[in-house]
């Protein structure tokens, strides 16, 4: 049986506004998920978060978050990072509008 290789984004919290952004290549941050950069080396991926890592004046708790890639771009794996991709849960606007 193949292996599958895992999937990452780079996923963070804007400094300025506290929400939540993905990494784009290159060097590039969007806040929505579609739009991230899927990393399937482990070299690129830990590239990727030494540079958010390194980002102190513009993001803050940066990880890699495992995702799917799909068609339409990335899906999260994991429950905390759908609900996170969602936007904040205390109000229904912005991203949790769509």
């Amino acid at each position: 049986m193949p292996v599958t290789p895992i999937s990452k984004v780079v996923t963070a919290n804007d400094l300025r506004s506290g929400e939540v952004i993905y990494l784009r290549f290159p060097h590039d941050w969007t806040p929505e998920l579609s739009k991230a950069s899927v990393i399937t080396d482990d070299d690129l991926a830990q590239a990727g978060l030494a540079f958010a890592q390194g980002q102190a004046n513009v993001v803050v708790g940066a990880y890699l978050s495992d995702v799917v890639a799909e068609a339409d771009g990335p899906k999260a794996s994991h429950f905390r990072d759908t609900f996170r991709s969602t936007g904040p849960s205390n109000y229904r606007h912005g991203k949790q509008e769509i």
